[in-house]
């Protein structure tokens, strides 16, 4: 068991530093699409506390082959808690299980990847949200402002203000004020939304041409 355990550790910390690489797309024009499959928490028992997260562990122990989505709500749980190689490593698990278009499959990137911008790991965050876009035909809207906000913390600016100009475009009465983004964005922290705010600044002193 011990010797299976420090297998799980070394794949998810094989599977974190493997990220990151590849470029993201360049923006398309506009992004009106829902993405209600993606930008929702993975949820297989309704709770955070320690007799849910001790039922999740039930769980993926008695069923390993079919309990990703409880995989994708312990490994939040456990990222928040501070255990993070823990919560990397069964991210890793869920994502060595499903098939590249398996419907939780972009979910669990778009959840990893908040995890990962929150715990200040912002390059590997911006891959899982790249992921979470590959081979998909919808434009979704979540994507210019998280985008931007994860390339700002990047340090990646003139690419952080091409997404954002996309924001503007799609919905230009919403995203041409900063005052918007607590209703736009009700599950970002204030820090968050402050950081996107700097963005704005910067759009709104030079916005970019398209295309």
């Amino acid at each position: 068991m011990e010797y299976l355990r420090s297998g799980l550790l070394s794949l998810g910390l094989l599977f974190a530093s493997s990220v990151g690489a590849q470029s993201l797309p360049a923006p398309a024009e506009f992004y009106f699409d829902d993405d209600a499959r993606t930008a929702v928490p993975v949820v297989a028992i309704e709770g955070n506390d320690d007799q849910t997260h001790a039922r999740l562990m039930q769980l993926i122990d008695r069923n390993a082959r079919n309990a990703d989505q409880a995989r994708g709500q312990l490994a939040r749980a456990l990222i928040q808690a501070g255990r993070e190689d823990a919560g990397r490593t069964l991210y890793a698990q869920a994502f060595a299980n499903l098939s590249t278009r398996a419907p939780l499959r972009s979910a669990l990137h778009w959840n990893f990847a908040w995890d990962l911008y929150r715990a200040g790991h912002h390059d590997e965050a911006l891959d899982q949200w790249r992921q979470a876009l590959d081979g998909r035909l919808l434009k979704p809207g979540w994507a210019p402002p998280t985008l931007a906000l994860a390339l700002w913390s990047a340090d990646r600016r003139d690419e952080a203000l091409q997404w954002y100009a996309a924001a503007v475009r799609t919905e230009p009465t919403l995203w041409n004020d900063p005052a918007n983004y607590p209703t736009l964005l009700p599950d970002w922290t204030d820090r968050e939304l402050a950081v996107l705010a700097e963005v704005f600044a910067a759009w709104q002193a030079s916005p970019p041409a398209w295309p």
